[in-house]
């Protein structure tokens, strides 16, 4: 029998007020995560995978839809209610530099979810102190340092300490890495394994890095403008992208290799097709057609559901497989068509998927 999921998220809808507007923040977004799984939410700014997390947190306004842990339906909690649920849900920030008071030592931050539920003995929060500290490879003296005193990367291993302070059950990793240096990313990556390991965490990851995201989450849910355009296992999405979406984030993954760099970014300028630029029609059409270079008429009056791909996985676009034949011959060059259908084929599915991109094979 499959055990329940520890998180579901049904149909979310979140919306804010500007002025005199409705602004739509997250649109229809639905995904669950199992026990000891690293969910990743991946998309450019503005995407909504933040606004995802808010909600889960009870810190943005659900319009519609439900957020169930363990169970139980969290999604309109009263502050009591609240506040004894972030025992088992905790947050890590974006950036270490102002996620810590700069006036109390490092102890005292680590101390800090103790002493709200309730811990009173000094001695055993010492030892909890540092003995977390000693779980992220921070030495013991460093309780009595301040955050002006580490640098980036140590700041997010405290971080990371205070979040598991009260042994959570999920923690959600709001772009913990998009502040540090890329040797310390690694590092950070590789100590939020090893804790998920020893402890069975769960992971919401929310990144813009697709090849981030391939290398740490098992699963990934790809967002744009506040809608869901593809899921699916993360090394399928990484690696064979079923929405144009997806394959822009991927195109726009720096490489060292300068050549193929140079070639991502004249792909990232592609221009919608001629032709197919509508007038939008009040949210019907799909949300990336304005951008889209394979976009058509459909595209611009009806707004596509997500549907079965091949290699596991959803995604929400019209054009699917289609697009991605388009896409390998713009890539060709001076390659026959053909072939480059037939590359983009065995790619999706293997020997016998010509005909899914619409190849007589």
């Amino acid at each position: 029998m499959t055990a329940a999921p520890l998180l579901e998220v049904r149909e979310l809808s979140v919306t804010y007020r500007r002025r005199k507007a409705i602004v739509t923040a997250v649109d229809d977004v639905s995904f669950e995560a199992s026990a000891g799984e690293t969910v990743g939410l991946v998309g450019e700014s503005g995407s909504g995978k933040s606004t995802v997390a808010r909600a889960v947190l009870g810190l943005a306004p659900v319009r519609s839809g439900s957020v169930r842990f363990s169970g139980q339906d969290i999604t309109r909690l009263d502050f009591a209610e609240r506040r004894r649920s972030y025992r088992h849900i905790q947050l890590v920030f974006q950036d270490p530099y102002s996620s810590l008071n700069p006036s109390r030592t490092i102890g005292q931050a680590l101390a800090e979810p103790l002493e709200a539920r309730g811990e009173r003995d000094g001695s055993d929060i010492r030892n909890r102190v540092h003995g977390m500290l000693d779980r992220v490879s921070v030495p013991a003296d460093t309780a009595d340092r301040y955050p002006g005193e580490l640098s980036g990367g140590q700041r997010q291993r405290i971080a990371i300490a205070r979040a598991l302070m009260l042994s959570p059950q999920l923690v959600v990793l709001d772009e913990p890495l998009s502040a540090l240096d890329l040797s310390v990313q690694a590092q950070i990556l590789n100590l939020l394994r090893e804790l998920q390991a020893a402890s069975g965490l769960t992971y919401i990851f929310i990144s813009h890095d697709l090849e981030v995201i391939r290398y740490f989450c098992d699963r990934v849910i790809v967002m744009y403008q506040g809608r869901v355009v593809e899921t699916g296992p993360a090394e399928r999405v990484s690696g064979q992208p079923a929405h144009p979406y997806t394959y822009a984030l991927h195109q726009a993954s720096p490489v060292p290799n300068p050549r193929m760099q140079r070639e991502r970014h004249a792909a990232a300028r592609t221009k919608p097709r001629p032709g197919h630029a509508e007038p939008r029609t009040g949210g019907g059409e799909c949300a990336f057609a304005p951008r889209c270079p394979h976009a058509e008429r459909r595209c611009w009056t009806e707004r596509p559901a997500l549907q079965p791909v091949l290699g596991k996985g959803e995604a929400a676009c019209h054009r699917y497989p289609q697009w991605q034949a388009e896409a390998a011959v713009a890539w060709s060059g001076s390659r026959p068509v053909e072939e480059a259908m037939q590359s983009v084929a065995h790619a999706v599915g293997g020997p016998g998927a010509g005909e899914a991109c619409g190849l007589d094979r």
